[in-house]
């Protein structure tokens, strides 16, 4: 894989964000990258949203948000969606963009970064366990709240 770099979402990237492949059997696991764009209008302060390019290829999306007056703990800052293209999957794409989060996450002095995932045979938990989360809690939806402590 040549060198990977994050850019800010944008008007010039997001068409190619929402064009990104799922490998067969994801599809049940995302919402279109569309309206996690959508949410992060409302506040926008909070959105950190970035794409990853390999070369000048979008080849990942990452949504994280950090809002320390949210009212729930999984919600002050949470990863919010990441996508990898199908063709990019199992090539770093998606440890690099986390990385990206956590470094930010870092930066503004969070302690804790949240993720919820839905557990399923194509869904993304092996991934999220691989990268360091651990399993914290459930929603009332039975969703998995994961948690890496910084």
């Amino acid at each position: 894989m040549s060198q990977l770099r994050l850019e800010e979402l944008s008007a010039s990237t997001i068409v190619h964000v929402n064009s990104l492949g799922l490998k067969p059997g994801q599809e049940q696991f995302v919402s279109p990258v569309s309206y996690a764009a959508a949410a992060a209008v409302t506040p926008m302060h909070t959105a950190w949203q970035r794409v990853v390019l390999e070369d000048d290829r979008v080849v990942g999306f990452i949504h994280g948000n950090f809002d320390p007056e949210a009212l729930q703990e999984e919600f002050k800052a949470a990863l919010w969606r990441i996508n990898v293209d199908a063709d990019a999957q199992g090539k770093g794409v998606g440890r690099f963009a986390v990385e990206a989060l956590l470094e930010e996450a870092r930066r503004r002095g969070v302690e804790r970064l949240t993720v919820l995932w839905e557990r399923g045979e194509e869904g993304p938990e092996e991934f999220f366990l691989r990268i360091g989360f651990t399993p914290v809690g459930e929603t009332e939806y039975g969703e998995v709240i994961g948690a890496i402590d910084l």
